[in-house]
């Protein structure tokens, strides 16, 4: 099925939900008592850790070990990147990284400090990497601090610094979300900023390559209203939900790259196959190359406004935040066109934001409270308060997989 498919608007609510803290709790039906897809009993939240900061990133690298960033959206925070010990945030690598301030943007170098840091990933061969989109409150981008960093975690330094110029970040992007190929050698990121994107990174060479920059796939789709408790979110001077290409997801074996914008509801994919062609043919014009991946774009199926993106290493499987109803969903990609189940639904789950399995396979998901910020709110603090939490997937069977647990 190509992306030219048409499907019906959706409309969405982005459901009220009280930040409850304290013991694990099982996963809801939908409301009106009547469950949304299966919702299997093994499948419960427990929380992690609670941060006095708004959180969106998280992390678990192969020992374990557990990374969160923090953005400076409405705060100047004082830790960017963190590694979550005991349930407390400890700076990483270390407070000198961590130390950039708005109001020292003169004094302090962007290139070799955390700005405002989008993402922490940890790649395939076990180090950790940092996504900094240097966009403070998502506005203009603080020069030369657009950057994508490793840190190597046997020494905890920083190994090597990817940075990105005005041809691959340019004003008004905001570089969002990040995977990595099973071999290593490639990055892949969105761009959810005023005109979405997909950036192609070559981690040997450092080079990196604007894709289907402004393409319908990528771009906030203006059939979709964000709504919250029935009503369009919208900020004080009435703008709404904008942002684009956001989620972003690899299946297991490399070949094939997902992603969608949150002001959306259709999710994408396309071979990764295709978007190296695209990279490495330096004699194409770009306008040229985005018509031929564009063509190869297929339309997955409709997730509705949805944040983050990432299939299980264990089963195959998609999971996806759903801001709408506080809920995390799963779709069976074996099945095109295939509607998703919602696995948990809980109040808990206050903007469910971006996912990370642990090395035994359990998922870990924050919530990062958008629709409570004061972005949306003008009477919200600040410093939001926010959550992580974790839940181990149920059996393969209960909602569909590509291929059975391991």
């Amino acid at each position: 099925m190509t992306r030219h498919t048409t499907a019906t608007s959706l409309l969405t609510a982005l459901a009220v939900g009280t930040a409850l803290g304290g013991s694990p709790a099982r996963a809801q039906p939908a409301l009106g008592g009547t469950p949304t897809g299966n919702v299997p009993a093994g499948d419960a939240l427990t929380k992690v850790a609670s941060f006095e900061h708004q959180v969106t990133g998280v992390t678990v690298s192969k020992d374990g070990r557990i990374f969160v960033n923090f953005p400076r959206w409405t705060e100047d925070t004082e830790v960017s990147v963190a590694e979550v010990k005991d349930g407390k945030v400890v700076p990483f690598p270390d407070a000198a990284w961590n130390s950039w301030r708005n109001a020292k943007k003169d004094e302090v170098s962007a290139k070799d400090h955390w700005v405002c840091v989008q993402s922490v990933v940890a790649s395939p061969d076990g180090n950790l990497w940092v996504l900094d989109p240097a966009a403070p409150a998502m506005g203009a981008l603080v020069p030369g601090g657009a950057k994508l960093v490793e840190i190597d975690l046997r020494t905890n330094q920083p190994a090597r610094t990817i940075a990105f110029d005005e041809t691959v970040a340019p004003q008004g992007s905001y570089l969002n979300d990040v995977r990595f190929s099973p071999d290593g050698g490639t990055a892949y990121l969105t761009d959810s900023g005023a005109k979405g994107a997909l950036v192609v990174v070559d981690l040997a060479s450092g080079k990196a390559r604007r894709v289907l920059d402004g393409d319908p796939s990528t771009q906030a789709d203006k059939g979709v209203t964000v709504t919250y408790d029935g009503k369009p979110l919208r900020r004080p001077d009435g703008r709404g939900v904008e942002f684009a290409a956001d989620g972003i997801a690899l299946s297991p074996d490399g070949r094939t790259l997902y992603w969608q914008a949150i002001k959306g509801k259709t999710l994408y994919s396309l071979p990764t196959e295709a978007l190296a062609e695209g990279v490495t043919t330096a004699l194409m014009p770009t306008a040229l190359a985005d018509k031929s991946l564009s063509g190869k774009i297929e339309t997955v199926g409709e997730n509705g406004p949805a944040d983050g993106l990432i299939i299980s290493r264990t089963n195959g499987r998609m999971y996806i935040t759903s801001p709408q109803d506080d809920s995390i969903k799963v779709r069976d990609l074996s099945a095109k066109g295939g509607a998703t189940a919602t696995l948990i639904k809980d109040a808990r789950l206050r903007w469910p934001d971006t996912f990370a399995e642990g090395p035994d396979g359990t998922l870990y998901v924050t919530t990062s409270r958008i629709q409570d910020s004061a972005f949306y709110m003008p009477d919200a603090p600040a410093a939001l308060p926010t959550d992580l939490w974790s839940f181990k997937p149920a059996a393969p069977d209960a909602t569909g997989s590509t291929r059975p647990a391991r």
